[in-house]
């Protein structure tokens, strides 16, 4: 009986002693982040704070389209496919209900997205990078979807001769140059 008595209390012992530890376990921290998985080219999502130079532009949708490998969006081949300008609400349409390429989804690109594809040192117009696939290019006014925030009645749009960003009134009429995101 008293080996019973000495086994049990060494059990006891043993359990207090060691029960704080097991318990808490479960709460430790990972002792740092999972390695990171290699990915290829292809699997990496562009990122506006990279400068492409060689290779930037790709044809897309048959040719009816470009795709930018800088910011991941993929434009109208034709820079003037309207053939006209048009007031803000009506590019802002007429995006909307274009097809390209077989594909719809189109749309007014924002003022960061349309301003993404001039380069501000170009010494001629168009002020986009050299080499570029795009035609029908006017070295005029297009429109952004970007609503000037100081009047709801103004909306931003890019200089294609100077590459330089402003905004006026809606009602004026300015080249539209579709976008769509690449996914």
């Amino acid at each position: 009986m008293e080996k019973l008595r000495k086994t049990i209390r060494i059990v006891c012992v043993a359990t207090m002693l060691l029960l704080p530890t097991i318990s808490l376990a479960g709460d430790l921290e990972p002792s740092g982040p999972p390695a990171p998985t290699m990915k290829t080219l292809d699997q990496i999502p562009p990122t506006w704070s990279q400068k492409i130079t060689t290779g930037r532009f790709v044809d897309a949708l048959g040719g009816e389209a470009v795709l930018d490998k800088e910011t991941g969006l993929v434009w109208a081949k034709n820079a003037n496919i309207a053939g006209i300008t048009k007031p803000w609400q009506e590019a802002i349409t007429y995006c909307r209900d274009l097809t390209i390429g077989g594909r719809k989804g189109w749309r007014l690109p924002s003022i960061e997205e349309l301003a993404s594809l001039v380069e501000p040192m170009r010494m001629y117009p168009p002020a986009l990078p050299t080499g570029h696939p795009f035609t029908g290019v006017q070295s005029n006014y297009y429109w952004s979807s970007s609503e000037y925030e100081g009047d709801s009645g103004r909306a931003w749009y890019v200089h294609m001769e100077q590459g330089a960003v402003y905004y006026y009134y809606k009602s004026s009429s300015y080249y539209v140059w579709p976008v769509r995101a690449d996914n």
